[in-house]
């Protein structure tokens, strides 16, 4: 009996002090703005956002130094390639992550990863050939499986009020990421062209003139690294089907026969049933994260798209820009983003509801992209002008479309499956993804090819394919597909 007491003294010390707990106990206290948890999700995930996009912008510049492609409209084809590395790698080990994160913790995932970014972001950079380049995006992309265990993270940080605001906040800054990524990335890369007074053709960054981005994207993910050892962990890590505990806890059971306490006993084997039940079979969550992925297949398509459409010659269709220019652009668009999903976004999300909001931004994505093409036939300010204009909107209805899918995937599950969950939708995801720049410069290059056809000429065709994506993302946010978790 001795024993037993002692057991539970242990137990309720425990409890006392688990982080998830903790966590949960000061969510419930706490009336301010979530200010502190913000700033975290912020850093983080903007860590992990920065390395995927940065390369765009001078990719075409990079596969071109590297020699492999024989003519100039073969760029795109092994530009993709290297985009779709890091997402294969992401793909395989997402389901591995979010397992992790569930039995051990989202910190620990969430510390790896900042990790890599640090490490494999580095030697990108260094790159001397196309198979280090592709090897390099690889094991970033394999190391750094922690989007999904911080969406989990955010859903449970935040008290149910501020929700939308934490998973909007997730979205906002990996948007932001893949806008300043590239805006960095166009910047930076080339500084011996460009800063010929700072950078010498001789130095380090002269002879690997991509190196610049990396390492600034490196320097802040170290930054982030440290920073992280401080993050509160939010997984509730009791063992309940540990047998010493179970006893004891019978054993409190018996000296207490307080009715809070059958309550939390029978929470707990609601729980353990909860646990048991496939996440394959729970149609809200997978069909949510097909809308997700069909959705991601378009956004990291356009990305790359965009880059390389903007940077080819105006013979082709292009705009002739610089990566500098590319810069530009993308750094006006991530400002305006972040305006908008820090007011706007949590407004109308509260009254249109993620479904509602994801359909809208989809239809309204179709005819702003298919005007690419004729923005294209501009120039001077007007051209500018526009370009900067329809980039801000299509970035901000992108990442209002993937915060809705996200709300629901969060909401489809318990707080004990959202790791796994957020793990199979980042393989999910990630497949997608892969194939996206793949595609995507796959379709460029083809369609440099025909610039004379008689339907949809040049880069004609590849807005509309993307646009053909788009609806078909569209028409399944409707019923019966996509279907919401009954409360």
């Amino acid at each position: 009996m001795a024993g037993e007491y002692e057991e539970t003294l242990l137990k309720k010390h425990y409890y006392e002090n688990c982080p998830g707990c903790k966590v949960e106990q000061r969510n419930a206290t706490q009336r301010g703005f979530p200010i502190k948890e913000i700033i975290s999700i912020w850093i983080v995930v903007l860590c992990t956002a920065l390395p995927i996009s940065s390369l765009f912008p001078f990719l075409y510049f990079m596969i071109r130094d590297f020699h492999i492609a024989k003519r100039e409209e073969d760029i795109g084809y092994y530009a993709g390639y290297v985009g779709s590395s890091f997402m294969l790698g992401r793909a395989l080990t997402s389901v591995f992550w979010g397992i992790v994160a569930d039995r051990y913790g989202r910190k620990p995932v969430i510390i790896i990863g900042t990790i890599s970014v640090v490490i494999f972001n580095t030697l990108f950079g260094l790159s001397v050939n196309f198979w280090m380049a592709i090897c390099t995006r690889f094991l970033l992309g394999s190391l750094n499986g922690l989007l999904g265990p911080i969406k989990a993270y955010a859903s449970e940080v935040f008290r149910p009020e501020y929700q939308a605001l934490g998973l909007s906040t997730v979205s906002t800054a990996w948007g932001i990421g893949l806008i300043i990524g590239p805006a960095l990335g166009g910047f930076l890369a080339q500084p011996a062209e460009k800063f010929p007074n700072i950078f010498s053709k001789e130095s380090l960054f002269g002879r690997f003139p991509y190196f610049l981005p990396c390492l600034c994207i490196s320097l802040f993910a170290f930054g982030v690294t440290i920073a992280t050892f401080w993050l509160p962990e939010t997984l509730h890590m009791h063992n309940y089907n540990n047998k010493s505990q179970a006893d004891s806890y019978d054993a409190l059971e018996a000296a207490s026969c307080d009715s809070n306490a059958e309550d939390k006993k029978q929470e707990i084997e609601g729980r353990e049933e909860t646990s048991k039940e496939s996440l394959i079979r729970n149609w809200p969550l997978m069909s949510s994260i097909i809308v997700y992925c069909v959705f991601s297949l378009h956004d990291m398509a356009y990305t790359e798209i965009f880059s390389l459409w903007a940077v080819s010659p105006r013979k082709s269709g292009g705009l002739s820009y610089s990566t500098e220019n590319v810069g530009e652009v993308l750094a006006i668009s991530g400002f305006g983003l972040l305006v908008f999903q820090l007011s706007l976004y949590p407004i109308v999300e509260k009254i249109l509801g993620p479904i509602m909001v994801s359909r809208i931004a989809g239809v309204l994505s179709i005819p702003l992209l298919a005007s690419y093409p004729y923005i294209a036939m501009l120039s001077g300010f007007s051209l500018s002008m526009l370009l900067n204009c329809a980039s801000v909107a299509k970035n901000v209805l992108s990442v209002s479309i993937i915060t809705g899918t996200f709300i629901l995937q969060n909401n489809a599950v318990d707080q004990h499956q959202r790791g796994a969950a957020n793990g199979i939708s980042m393989t999910a995801m990630s497949l997608f993804k892969a194939a996206g720049p793949a595609g995507g410069g796959a379709i460029f290059s083809w369609a440099q090819k025909r610039q004379n056809a008689a339907f949809l000429p040049g880069d004609q065709m590849v807005f509309f394919i993307l646009n053909a994506v788009e609806l078909i993302g569209v028409l399944m946010t409707f019923k019966p597909f996509l279907v919401q978790r009954r409360a």
